[in-house]
């Protein structure tokens, strides 16, 4: 998200999944890319920009709630345009049911993203999770589910200060598990 993420490590974050990217489509000659994403603020933005990028390459989009409920959690208005904007450009939108809670809407929809790609790009800074829809605990689904992965290490600051809750030394870098290539 371009007002919380300082453009310097927003360009590194870019061009650290950018090489995940062409890994992965190495790893699948003659397929194209296609991207599951939820478009959440931060990192699933930055992997939907990427992803927009390179030529031929499909973005397509699972809503864990109806579009405007959706809305109504971003609380900054340019969260809310940069979330329309990326809307626009993907091939497939797919608006889950509401839930009884919010909690359960973000599992669904990680769910289904899980269902539907070969690859899980997950950034992250290495924290244990916190919840059933947090990337940490859908890497583990992922894991349970034997899927590839392709780990681009990110770093977060503990809230409400400028301290980092992961080592930067991993920032920037990539891991894959079970790709092939």
């Amino acid at each position: 998200m371009r007002e919380l993420i300082p453009l310097a490590r927003r360009r590194t974050a870019i061009l650290t999944i950018e090489s995940a990217l062409a890994r992965i489509e190495a790893s699948h000659p003659g397929r194209p890319l296609v991207v599951v994403s939820a478009l959440a603020a931060g990192a699933d933005r930055l992997l939907a920009e990427a992803v927009l990028r390179r030529p031929g390459a499909r973005l397509r989009v699972v809503l864990p709630l109806p579009k405007f409920d959706f809305l109504d959690d971003f609380a900054m208005p340019a969260l809310k345009e940069e979330f329309l904007r990326f809307l626009a450009r993907t091939d497939e939108v797919a608006e889950l049911p509401a839930r009884a809670s919010r909690d359960q809407a973000y599992a669904a929809a990680s769910d289904r993203v899980l269902d539907g790609v070969d690859v899980l790009v997950a950034v992250r800074d290495g924290q244990a999770a916190q919840g059933r829809a947090e990337t940490a605990e859908v890497v583990a689904r992922g894991h349970a589910r034997r899927l590839p992965l392709a780990w681009v290490h990110g770093g977060n600051r503990k809230s409400g200060t400028v301290e980092a809750t992961s080592p930067g030394a991993d920032q920037g870098r990539v891991t894959h598990e079970n790709l092939l290539r």
